[in-house]
């Protein structure tokens, strides 16, 4: 909230106090011209302004660095800036004041000027404030460009977030070294940053990294690169040291320049464009800040309380107020509205770098080449913090949405800060001195410029994750790069692919082999289970024929004791010569040879098939255990072939790399090739707008 007693104890335009004169009240009141006259400064306004403040506001004694008894001077302003706006009474401080109509009333301590005298001053500014009689009113000349007001809010507007579409993206001009980054900036929705090239601004698209646009600033050098508070706009700022300086509006979407303004006589150091979009302030080395309309490209007031250049500058998100910085180590917070002085905040001692305000504009933070960032509240101006944040100096600043900031400067360092200055993260180095920095708060990436020209990207937690380059080559030979890098990335996809098919074909190789030992192993187990079978169903067998074999034998040696009988009666027959009974005797011998001998004709095939059965129990004993044996074998061979089968973990592992790196690789190749088919089609997109770009940056 603006703190209307400091404001009205420090306000610049209090410089219109009136002096008490020694001119006589009849001739200071004198009666107004009539309507018909042309009121003019010569004739009628200048009397008045000897009379009531000359003491104050003449040559010798310009208060505020007000003078009023000149025109020009008069017109010019003070170091508030301007208090009369030809043909704009209530826009005119001066009128405002001798009026009473606003604090502190003019002349002080005096009566209200005669109504005489306030109609013939409020005739000269409602007349065009003409010089004298022969003067011409000028009408205001309209700016080409214009821009629409929005509204000012702290959330995200809706819709995707503003991107260039389909720009091109040929240098203007290509360096032969890189070029320092003079300025750097981050969209407040997009994942995109802008950055400054030599007589050029490059886009980079945060998502990959590439670039998304050139647009070209012909005017010089860009000292300063501001999206505007919705991100639909871009600010561009610099010029020719000594020469010209301008501002350039450009439109995200489309790269088309939407407002141009200042006819700078040196480049501009410092600008920003308010978060209504209705006015754009900047300053540079002529020590002044000077703030315009958006609609109609007119100056709305001048600020001339610095002492040095103009180096640094912001509206506050609500639109409030205005942050200004300078060489000197100057820092003041104005009113926005009517460039009224709020509150000069005095405590670096120097050169300042950078302001940035806090999303709820309540604390602005500024940092200084005295290595210092320092923090200020808003509701009495006072310092809230301070810390020594680079060693050599700070270089900028700026406010991330959560309320931390992050800085560069010459110690190389980039860093992230909480707004106690306790230090988050001490970011990689830099090549060089640290120049600009740019938080993306949507893709959560610090970006910092350093003398050499290189943009580094950094995630939040402290890695390096790209460097954009200020000095982009043309797009031929990045067409050709991007041919070698398809070209080569191809080729090592197919490697991987190939690796990773290797690794699997060796695995299912083996799994194969695994398979076929265990149906080995099965088979021969069967095998051997059948083999068992025969010998079980061979061995009953044997015993049957052995039994067989025995009853026979049994018989035979029966029939043999017979036979034997026979022969020992025949043989005692004969030796008692009884010879009547040796034919019986003989015939019982025969009837028992024959016996026998039929006997063991019986016996014979038993014997054979006996050892048939015997030797069919051997042969499938043999072979169970030569199925067994081998069943065994094949079991420890299957075993071992499915445990080879089977990934250890590095072979799991080693598959997961190289398949990880397959997709990588692939994943490079078709983001290559995407990007080689970008790069021509941009090549095609570019060809009409690159001679008239080229033509501009001459």
């Amino acid at each position: 909230m603006i703190n209307l007693s400091r404001f009205l104890s420090t306000i610049s335009v209090a410089i219109l106090f009136f002096a008490r004169s020694p001119v006589s009240a009849q001739e200071a009141a004198k009666p107004a011209v009539p309507a018909a006259a042309k009121i003019n400064f010569q004739d009628h306004i200048l009397p008045i302004f000897r009379a009531k403040c000359g003491t104050c506001h003449g040559v010798d004694q310009a208060k505020g660095g007000l003078v009023l008894d000149s025109y020009g001077a008069a017109i010019l302003g003070g170091a508030s800036g301007a208090v009369v706006e030809p043909g704009e009474l209530d826009s005119s401080r001066l009128w405002a004041l001798v009026s009473h109509k606003e604090q502190p009333v003019m002349p002080p301590k005096e009566p209200k000027l005669p109504d005489e005298t306030l109609a013939l001053i409020k005739q000269w500014i409602d007349g065009g404030a003409l010089e004298n009689k022969d003067s011409v009113v000028k009408v205001k000349k309209k700016s080409s460009f214009s821009l629409s007001t929005t509204a000012i809010t702290g959330a995200q507007p809706e819709g995707p977030p503003p991107m260039p579409e389909n720009l091109p993206t040929e240098p203007v001009a290509v360096s032969p070294r890189g070029n320092a980054v003079t300025a750097l900036a981050a969209s407040p929705w997009a994942p995109l940053v802008a950055v400054s090239g030599h007589k050029q601004v490059l886009m980079y698209n945060l998502n990959d990294m590439l670039l998304a646009a050139v647009l070209p600033f012909p005017e010089g050098t860009v000292h300063v690169l501001k999206f505007s508070r919705n991100g639909s706009l871009l600010l561009a700022a610099g010029g020719r040291g000594g020469q010209t300086g301008r501002v350039i509006v450009f439109d995200v979407k489309t790269g088309k320049r939407v407002f141009e303004l200042g006819s700078e006589f040196d480049s501009v150091l410092a600008a920003d464009i308010s978060p209504n979009h209705g006015m754009i302030a900047l300053g540079g080395p002529k020590k002044i800040v000077r703030v315009f309309s958006t609609a109609d490209g007119e100056k709305v007031y001048e600020l001339k309380k610095h002492t040095d250049w103009i180096t640094t500058l912001e509206f506050s998100p609500d639109g409030v107020l205005l942050a200004t910085g300078d060489r000197a180590n100057g820092l003041i917070v104005w009113e926005a509205d009517t460039g009224r002085e709020f509150y000069t905040l005095a405590g670096h001692t120097g050169t300042m770098t950078g302001v940035s305000w806090r999303v709820d504009s309540n604390v602005l933070a500024s940092s200084s080449e005295d290595s210092t960032v320092r923090l200020w509240e808003m509701n009495n101006g006072t310092q809230i913090k301070t810390w020594g944040a680079h060693g050599g100096g700070a270089a900028n600043v700026e406010f991330l949405r959560d309320g931390r900031l992050v800085s560069t400067g010459r110690d190389r360092v980039t860093k992230l800060w909480n707004q106690d200055g306790a230090q988050v993260v001490a970011f990689p180095a830099h090549a060089d001195l640290g120049l600009r920095v740019a938080f993306a708060n949507t893709a959560g990436m610090a970006l910092a410029g350093d003398w050499t020209g290189a943009v580094r990207v950094f995630t939040a937690d402290g890695k390096d994750r790209a460097i954009l380059a200020t000095n982009p080559a043309p797009l031929v030979a990045r067409i050709d790069e991007a041919t070698k890098v398809a070209t080569a990335s191809q080729a090592t996809a197919a490697q991987a692919a190939a690796q990773v098919v290797a690794l699997q074909k060796a695995m299912t190789d083996k799994k194969a082999i695994a398979d076929a030992a265990v149906k080995l192993a099965t088979d021969a187990q069967t095998a051997a289970t059948a083999a068992q079978t025969e010998l079980n169903a061979a061995v009953p067998l044997v015993v049957i024929k052995t039994e067989t074999i025995k009853a026979v034998e049994t018989t035979i040696a029966a029939a043999n004791a017979a036979l034997e009988k026979a022969r020992a009666e025949k043989a005692a027959a004969e030796a008692a010569a009884d010879k009547k009974d040796v034919p019986a005797k003989t015939a019982a011998f025969q009837a028992a040879e024959q016996v026998a001998n039929a006997l063991k004709s019986l016996v014979d095939p038993k014997v054979a098939e006996k050892a048939a059965a015997e030797k069919a129990v051997a042969d499938a004993t043999a072979k169970v255990k030569t199925t067994t044996d081998q069943a065994v074998v094949l079991k420890a061979a299957a075993d071992k072939a499915v445990a080879e089968a089977v990934p250890t973990p590095d072979q799991l592992k080693a598959l997961e790399a190289a398949t990880a790196a397959a997709k990588q690789t692939a994943d490079a190749a078709v983001a290559a090739k995407a990007l080689l088919e970008r790069l021509k089609g941009e090549q095609t997109r570019s060809a009409p707008a690159s001679a008239a770009q080229a033509s501009a940056a001459k």
